[in-house]
């Protein structure tokens, strides 16, 4: 059974990884970087992510560009929403590539971190599951949160301090 699993980062696939390579899966990674600030940010998730992918020997597709431009436009005077369409966004390109890719199933690193929104996660993956005609793997990977970090720590991974948008940046140093 194939899997298309999201990646936000590299610390986020360590354990959902491990996990679904234990219940047999043959997984290929999907870096999307869309909502990504700054840049540079996203530059450094994509090359820890490449670092990692290559000893763990996991095939990942890359997202081409750097579109933060329709991140903002689709969020600006809605920010109190934007994770609602940050999550529709990346699972929905998620959906696509599986669909494209004939995978068996699709699912996101998201669902690693105990700070993202589960059911919504949840509801708008089954949704477009259900639209793109690939399930929706859903899989609760908070248990694995703490050997993330303490398996990306180990590693020397780099270990960004916010979610990815402008806006989670502010929230994590502006006080």
């Amino acid at each position: 059974m194939k899997v298309l699993l999201h990646i936000c980062c590299a610390p986020c696939v360590i354990y959902p990884l491990r996990i679904l390579q234990s219940e047999r899966f043959e997984v290929m990674g999907f870096f999307y970087n869309r909502n990504i600030h700054p840049y540079q940010e996203c530059q450094r998730r994509e090359n820890a992510l490449r670092t990692y992918a290559e000893q763990v020997d996991l095939k990942v597709i890359y997202q081409e560009g750097y579109d933060i431009e329709t991140f903002l436009q689709n969020v600006v005077f809605r920010e109190e929403k934007r994770c609602l369409y940050c999550y529709h966004d990346r699972l929905r390109s998620a959906a696509i590539i599986a669909r494209r890719g004939k995978f068996d199933y699709f699912t996101s690193t998201l669902l690693q971190s105990k700070f993202q929104k589960h059911e919504m996660i949840r509801s708008i993956g089954e949704s477009l599951g259900k639209s793109y005609g690939v399930t929706f793997l859903y899989r609760d990977f908070r248990e694995g949160w703490k050997e993330g970090i303490e398996t990306s720590k180990r590693l020397g991974m780099y270990r960004q301090q916010y979610c990815g948008c402008i806006y989670s940046e502010k929230e994590r140093y502006f006080r």
